[in-house]
């Protein structure tokens, strides 16, 4: 198998309250190499979203994209109040412990760059280097309302194609142009059910975030945000200038604060960049590659 253009697929064993729980992770590069580079996805997505990026910096790297519980080809839980960050967390360690390395860089877009943020603003976190994308302690009002009327749905489709038609809708903001870029990253999203296709996740999903109250709201922001004023690894925060997620306020706010990240705006894109694009991929990899030691 070539490294530089299919993955290995892993499993690890985690550990939630109500039992355990398998997540499956693709793995690109030397397995040897003790550069390690985690790619962790948005709410709805998996790994497989990083193909390209994983790719572009399995030169370099051992490379790590896992399908975070309830997504992809991972398991669901028996339980869906634990689809939360703290969980996801937890799932990292055991993934981290799994890798066997000390420290290792990290890409997160956002409820990636969340889990990111957590890990990172821990004590002696082994977090280097830390690329956030899109995503901030804060988060905007506009996104949450349009992400909850969406995330959840039963929504099933009689094609391939049709999929992508919805999903090219209400992904728009990611900034994808061709059909092919869209084909690429929906078609591992989706899975026969019958004779209909439905995307790969679990609905429930959507409870802790659709139950999540004003003032849990505010709780979380201020734990995320003390978590980021703990960071220590050398920071870049990517934002699609366009997003309604991680608006201007909170990015310049986040820049003058904790790590006092390099701030990166993507023209043309909402919430939030893929790293699929040629310019997307340049950010991270300049940044990771300039501070790699």
């Amino acid at each position: 198998m070539n490294p530089t253009t299919e993955p290995r697929q892993r499993r690890v064993q985690c550990l939630s309250p109500t039992g355990f729980h398998s997540i499956v992770y693709a793995e690109w590069g030397d397995p040897a190499n003790e550069n390690v580079l985690i790619c962790a996805h948005g709410l709805t997505r998996m790994g497989r979203d990083f193909d390209r990026l994983a790719r572009a910096m399995c030169d370099r790297y051992r490379v790590v994209c896992p399908d975070m519980v309830g997504r992809g080809l991972s398991d669901r839980l028996r339980d869906p109040a634990y689809y939360v960050i703290p969980q996801y967390v937890a799932d990292m360690v055991s993934l981290i412990a799994r890798l066997d390395v000390e420290r290792l860089d990290w890409v997160g877009t956002s409820m990636g760059g969340l889990i990111g943020i957590a890990l990172a603003g821990q004590a002696e976190s082994p977090i280097r280097q830390l690329v956030i994308n899109d995503v901030g302690p804060r988060l905007g009002p506009l996104a949450i309302a349009r992400i909850a009327g969406y995330v959840g749905q039963p929504v099933s489709f009689a094609s391939l194609d049709e999929a992508i038609d919805y999903q090219s809708v209400t992904a728009a903001p990611f900034g994808l142009k061709s059909r092919d870029d869209w084909r690429e990253l929906i078609e591992p999203t989706l899975r026969r059910d019958g004779d209909r296709w439905v995307l790969r996740y679990d609905p429930a999903i959507s409870l802790p975030f659709k139950s999540t109250t004003p003032q849990s709201a505010a709780a979380a922001e201020a734990v995320t945000w003390r978590l980021y004023d703990s960071i220590t690894a050398r920071t870049l925060l990517v934002r699609g200038a366009e997003s309604d997620l991680l608006t201007p306020e909170t990015a310049a706010e986040m820049a003058g604060r904790g790590p006092r990240p390099e701030v990166a705006e993507v023209p043309g894109v909402g919430h939030a960049p893929t790293f699929m694009l040629a310019n997307e991929i340049a950010l991270a990899r300049d940044f990771l590659l300039g501070g790699a030691r």
